[in-house]
């Protein structure tokens, strides 16, 4: 089997064969007068056409020796076979396209269409036109790229050689656009804050760190545009939302890359219970619009969404699954203890509130399967979260949590900024004692609270995850197109 370092030096010769013909190789435009998809879905009237055709497209295999030559043409929108004849189209040509193209190549096809004897949809070629000439041989493809790194580093020939990863982020998009849709349709106005911050706050993470010259400002990329939307808020606005990019530096694993998407929602006169609510009709929605169907399976378990949602305690679940007799007063040395016993890792500076949120995610989380709302989190770890009203030692808030996975944060927001103060500097503490992932003070939201801040129900959803969930894939990197790799060696 020749290396491709022998494919690519062959593929210069005839590159620069077609050159000396006096042919551009790389033509600035393609006279393409449809889409191949609007030629099979409409067949019969191509087929009945008496005038020519243009298509084009990527060459993904070639058949046939000598006089006739049927190909493979993807353009992206579908496929379509096409049939090159030597008595239909000059010598040159035919010549040409025998001894100068490979598969992978980019060509332009004008002919008429007609069905084979094989009930083959095919294109009769009366002339192509390189478009532009492929330098590196395709992957198999019958088997595609197999070596996992390899596909995500070159995602571009993965979705190119497997439609069902294709198809993967095309559920992705849809999910995307259907979940602007509901908001918008609820009087949601869509915004955008800042991705460099004076302070990285709205969520306990370590924020990667950079430096603006002209300014001479240290910056950190957002963890959470958090702060400033509810920045909006205090300014008038009653509901307001955001899709984009945040940036935490912390180490990657299945349900963690570096730099991931979140939807965040504010609204204005709400709380946790009713954005609750909220939350269950959009993900049903969802559901129905992307699949027709109210049950989906992730990791061969049907997930039922037409029951109302399960709803259990944070508290709870350390009772039943981690079998902690006392979590609301036990101390950080307890939890220490519980942490070693159940095998999940503790860091110095941890604090009682994060070492409690190691166990769950360790030995509860990955329990819950069927769509399940998580509350009453103790008060410290939720810092920008209200007071319970029936506990003012919990907060009230809730996650969403399905097939194991964390999927949705939402909380009552703190409107009161002496309180937020005080938070503020428990975290503060905390950061000196060594957790890196506590929130700073940030001065700058607090003056904005002083003003006066309504009552606010806030949601956050990891898009990345939900679409984990919708596509039943086992690690983010597989719903991100391009994630965060080690550099090769």
């Amino acid at each position: 089997m020749a290396s491709i370092e022998e494919i690519q030096s062959e593929r210069i010769k005839k590159l620069d064969a077609i050159k000396k013909e006096g042919i551009n190789p790389y033509p600035i435009s393609s006279a393409r007068t449809n889409a191949i998809k609007e030629v099979t879905g409409s067949f019969k009237k191509f087929s009945n056409k008496k005038s020519d055709t243009t298509i084009a497209g990527r060459i993904m295999a070639i058949r046939g020796q000598g006089a006739i030559v049927f190909v493979d043409l993807y353009d992206g929108t579908g496929k379509i076979q096409v049939l090159l004849k030597k008595e239909e189209m000059s010598d040159i040509l035919f010549s040409r396209f025998r001894d100068l193209v490979d598969i992978g190549d980019f060509i332009e096809c004008k002919g008429v269409f007609f069905t084979t004897k094989r009930k083959e949809e095919t294109m009769l070629v009366k002339k192509w036109l390189m478009l532009s000439k492929s330098l590196r041989p395709l992957p198999d493809k019958w088997h595609g790229l197999q070596d996992k790194e390899e596909r995500f580093r070159k995602r571009y020939l993965d979705v190119l050689m497997s439609k069902e990863v294709k198809d993967r982020f095309v559920v992705r998009s849809k999910m995307v656009s259907e979940m602007r849709k509901i908001l918008d349709g609820s009087d949601y106005l869509e915004v955008e804050t800042p991705m460099l911050q004076q302070k990285a706050g709205g969520a306990s993470a370590e924020p990667f760190t950079t430096h603006h010259n002209s300014l001479d400002l240290d910056l950190c990329l957002r963890i959470s545009p958090e702060l400033y939307l509810k920045r909006l808020i205090v300014g008038g606005f009653e509901k307001v939302y955001e899709i984009g990019r945040n940036f935490r530096n912390e180490g990657i694993d299945a349900t963690h890359n570096p730099e991931f998407t979140m939807l965040e929602f504010y609204e204005s006169y709400s709380d946790a219970s009713k954005q609750m609510i909220f939350t269950e009709k959009m993900i049903k929605t969802l559901v129905n619009k992307l699949f027709g169907k109210t049950k989906t399976e992730y990791k061969g378990v049907k997930i039922d969404f037409l029951k109302r949602f399960n709803r259990v305690s944070f508290i709870e679940l350390l009772k039943q699954e981690a079998l902690i007799v006392n979590p609301e007063s036990a101390t950080v040395e307890e939890f220490t203890l519980y942490a070693h016993r159940l095998a999940v890792e503790v860091s110095v500076g941890d604090s009682r509130e994060k070492i409690m949120d190691s166990i769950y995610k360790k030995v509860c989380r990955p329990k819950i399967i069927q769509p399940t709302f998580i509350t009453d989190y103790p008060i410290n770890m939720l810092p920008l979260a209200k007071q319970s009203r029936n506990n003012d030692q919990l907060v009230d808030a809730f996650q969403f949590v399905a097939g194991g996975i964390e999927i949705v944060k939402a909380f009552s927001e703190l409107n009161d900024p002496i309180e937020q103060m005080k938070r503020f500097e428990n975290q503060e503490k905390n950061k000196k004692k060594g957790d890196k992932e506590a929130q700073e003070s940030d001065r700058e939201f607090l003056e904005a609270m002083e003003y006066g801040m309504p009552p606010i129900g806030g949601v956050g959803i990891g898009i990345d995850r939900l679409a984990m969930f919708f596509t039943d894939s086992e690690n983010i990197k597989e719903v991100i197109l391009f994630p965060t790799m080690r550099p090769i060696s």
